[in-house]
């Protein structure tokens, strides 16, 4: 049963997502100003906050492994006050345009990166850049984690969604560990959007 201060909570995130859902497309000169109202209104009353994506590889085991079906929040715009270090975020393969990936963000603009290899230079990540890695210890990192140890910097961007809930079959689920300013965003949304059912039936299928 979800309390009223829970709806409260998740209608208002509701609102901020169909606004800035409707805003994107019209800033990015996609839609009318007529369309954009209609996509605002549609997304709050119709719409979800979240959908299921499966997982491919084992690149994040053993928090979310290869066979998982994860829930995934809808980030229309990815800015350092949606994701924050410490989430799992799903993206665009920066090398292969239709692929995602589910990595953890580590790093964030302003930040400065130091390599453990003394034959690496340090730097700083630019405005809207990001830095995403693999967590299976057992991958080797720059030949098999495919992460930013290997492509570098993304930009914020191309996050397209923080992974808060994780399927491995029908008896081994939970939330993802995230950002602490993440999971309290995503709490609400869980409450209201999560279906277990669906998750498993999408595993099975």
């Amino acid at each position: 049963m979800v309390s009223i201060s829970t709806w409260f909570r998740y209608i208002a995130h509701k609102v901020d997502y169909s606004v800035s859902l409707g805003w994107k497309n019209y800033k990015g000169g996609q839609v009318t100003d007529r369309e954009a109202r209609d996509i605002i209104w549609k997304n709050f009353f119709q719409g979800r906050m979240t959908y299921l994506h499966w997982n491919k590889g084992e690149e994040m085991a053993p928090t979310i492994d290869g066979k998982a079906v994860t829930l995934v929040r809808n980030l229309p715009t990815a800015d350092p006050t949606r994701v924050f270090v410490g989430d799992v975020v799903l993206l665009k393969d920066p090398e292969k345009p239709d692929n995602y990936l589910v990595r953890r963000l580590t790093a964030i603009e302003g930040y400065e990166m130091v390599s453990t290899d003394e034959n690496d230079e340090s730097f700083t990540l630019e405005k809207d850049q990001c830095w995403v890695e693999a967590e299976n210890e057992k991958l080797k990192a720059k030949q098999e984690a495919n992460d930013s140890r290997t492509f570098g910097p993304v930009q914020m961007t191309d996050i397209v969604g923080r992974v808060i809930y994780c399927l491995r079959s029908a008896v081994d689920h939970g939330r993802v560990q995230n950002s602490y300013f993440g999971m309290r965003k995503d709490t609400p949304v869980l409450e209201v959007e999560l279906d277990v059912d669906e998750m498993a039936k999408s595993h099975k299928a």
